[in-house]
């Protein structure tokens, strides 16, 4: 199958469908015109930039150049964990949470993967490495911040319930346990629809991408079905992380409910 390769032309003729939505905002006085203008400016540059990193990256094939390509990749996505929450923990307990919680299971994830599965050769080839964990962040950035949200932005309602538990002599993990649960619940829901409507509902995008490049669809399933389960097991380690870390940091040596660490 013969890759078809899309000109500035091509390009073009998409982005009219952006217009059409501008023209739509300012028709219907919906005031997201400049928004959407914005968002698709940023988003075409943005990509170019990336696009020129990673030829550059993969034609250097070093695995110096590799790890701070991921290492930035890391650190904005904890950033975007720490600062979706409503509510936040005092002296940058966030992106604590977030960046040992996101380094960590990505870090899991995407060595497992490419030690046993892929295994290219050598074993961080950025063609691989880069691709790999920007999917595996992106379903991690959604589980970990949906799960600290829950906490923090929970523990507020929860606390009569929370603290007529402590006085009763329950431990502080056994009276947090319904508000940690609940918010490990919220933070899997996304990739469990996302397996649920994988291949009947809708086409997942590096499956859709590699078809569209050429490789044969059976080989495509396989990869994607791969992903699926690292993004599973990613999603699932960072939300469990990132609940308890959070619930942990809002009690003290003698079991008490801190809410003076929220602000």
């Amino acid at each position: 199958m013969k890759t078809i390769l899309l000109h500035p032309t091509d390009l073009s003729i998409a982005a009219s469908l952006v217009i059409v939505d501008i023209a739509l905002s300012i028709f219907l006085r919906l005031g997201l015109h400049k928004q959407i203008a914005i968002a698709a400016t940023r988003m075409v540059v943005q990509l170019v930039m990336i696009g020129y990193v990673l030829k550059f990256v993969f034609a250097l094939n070093n695995p110096a150049a590799t790890g701070l390509i991921v290492m930035i990749m890391v650190l904005v996505a904890a950033r975007e964990v720490a600062a979706r929450p409503d509510r936040s923990l005092v002296h940058g307990q966030n992106y604590l949470i977030g960046l040992v919680s996101v380094a960590g299971a990505t870090t899991l994830a995407s060595v497992f993967a490419l030690i046993t599965a892929i295994r290219p050769d050598p074993w961080f080839d950025p063609h691989y490495t880069i691709p790999l964990v920007g999917i595996i962040l992106g379903s991690v950035l959604n589980a970990g911040s949906i799960a600290l949200d829950g906490v923090l932005s929970g523990v507020e309602a929860a606390q009569p319930g929370i603290e007529a538990r402590l006085m009763l002599g329950h431990p502080y993990w056994s009276a947090m346990a319904t508000l940690i649960r609940g918010s490990i619940r919220r933070g899997m829901v996304p990739i469990i629809n996302q397996m649920s409507a994988a291949g009947i509902i809708t086409l997942p995008g590096i499956m859709t991408g590699q078809i569209l490049a050429g490789l044969d669809p059976v080989e495509a399933v396989k990869y994607q079905i791969l992903l699926m389960f690292l993004l599973s097991g990613a999603s699932g380690l960072v939300a469990v992380a990132v609940a308890y870390s959070a619930a942990w940091r809002l009690t003290d040596g003698r079991q008490r409910l801190r809410l003076d660490q929220l602000r």
